[in-house]
C-alpha cells in the first residue's frame, strides 16, 4: 500500500486499486486459488501504479519501478501484462490488440 500511496494520491486511483484487489481476491477464493489470494491481491494493488504520475509510459514505467525496489518479477510480469494492449511494442494496433 505504502509503493500504491507513494506514486497515486488522488483518492479515485487508490479506491480503484482497493477495488479491484479485494474484487480479485473474492475470486481467487472463490475459484479454488484461495492459496494464491495475496499474490493476486498485491497484482490487482498494483495494477495501475504508475497511471496517475506517468499516464503515457503505463503498465512500462511501473515495471521499472518495481524491479528498482525488488518486487517478485512474477507480480511484475502480471501487472505488465494486463496492460500488454496498450503498451508501445513497435507493433500495429491490430497486432496488439
Amino acid at each position: 500500500m505504502i509503493l500504491l500511496t507513494e506514486y497515486n494520491q488522488d483518492e479515485f486511483h487508490i479506491l480503484h486499486a482497493q477495488t479491484v484487489e479485494n474484487t480479485m481476491r473474492y475470486f481467487a477464493r472463490e475459484l479454488g486459488f484461495a492459496d494464491e489470494e495475496d499474490f493476486w491481491g498485491i497484482v490487482e494493488l498494483l495494477h495501475d501504479l504508475d497511471f496517475e504520475k506517468y499516464p503515457e509510459e503505463h503498465c512500462i514505467k511501473s515495471q521499472e519501478i518495481m524491479k528498482e525496489r525488488g518486487i517478485d518479477e512474477k507480480i511484475i510480469h502480471a501487472t505488465a501484462s494486463q496492460g500488454y494492449a496498450c503498451m508501445d511494442t513497435g507493433r500495429s494496433d491490430s497486432e496488439n490488440n
